[in-house]
């Protein structure tokens, strides 16, 4: 009899001891377990993170690409307009001899000039210099009967017309040749414009009189 009483302790004691270790068992499992999904928690913040930064960088690399482009856009019109306008000034101070052998040439056009060599030659040196400079973007200003505009014209006078047929406000005299270089305007052309009829005004100044 007492050795079963001794052998029911050890029994109990065995499944004691069992339990104990089945209990620090699932004591370790629910630390561990607690462990991974603190870890995970931590790696899914971490990789939230990355991502935020990622875009933040995606989105600065995009707006530096874009002042890049703009930079370049800009480099490159600056480029193009020195390249157009380079030798303005130049053209300029060509005007007054462009004018000389226009005046010249118009001169000249009251004598004989058909066996004229040095009339010839003059033509031809002048007509050589208008292709060259015609090559660099330089045009001339239409003038004779086309409307008076203040971008392209510098009206020196205004005479009244006595002509039905010319409207007010027409160029009907070119004193001074203007010039276009590449779109813009280096010289404008010096005119005289058609105004008002004199009958016209006459009237005007009678009928005020009155």
């Amino acid at each position: 009899m007492k050795e079963e009483m001794e052998n029911n302790k050890e029994l109990e004691s065995n499944l004691n001891e069992n339990q104990e270790e089945k209990n620090a068992g699932e004591q370790v499992t629910e630390s561990e377990a607690a462990k991974e999904i603190d870890e995970t928690t931590q790696l899914r913040n971490t990789i939230e993170e990355l991502q935020k930064q990622n875009e933040m960088l995606k989105d600065q690399l995009l707006r530096k690409a874009a002042d890049f482009e703009n930079y370049k856009r800009r480099i490159e019109n600056d480029i193009i307009s020195i390249t157009k306008f380079a030798n303005e000034d130049l053209i300029e101070k060509l005007l007054p001899i462009i004018d000389d052998f226009e005046r010249f040439l118009e001169h000249s056009k009251k004598e004989d000039t058909a066996n004229n060599a040095f009339y010839k030659g003059v033509e031809l040196i002048y007509s050589k210099l208008i292709k060259l400079l015609e090559l660099q973007g330089l045009k001339k200003i239409d003038c004779i009967g086309q409307q008076f505009d203040v971008n392209y014209h510098d009206a020196l006078l205004v005479v009244p017309s006595n002509d039905p047929a010319i409207a007010a406000n027409t160029i009907i005299q070119e004193v001074e040749k203007g010039y276009i270089l590449n779109d813009k305007i280096i010289r404008h052309a010096k005119v005289i414009v058609a105004g008002e009829s004199s009958s016209i005004q006459n009237n005007n100044q009678e009928g005020g009189a009155d």
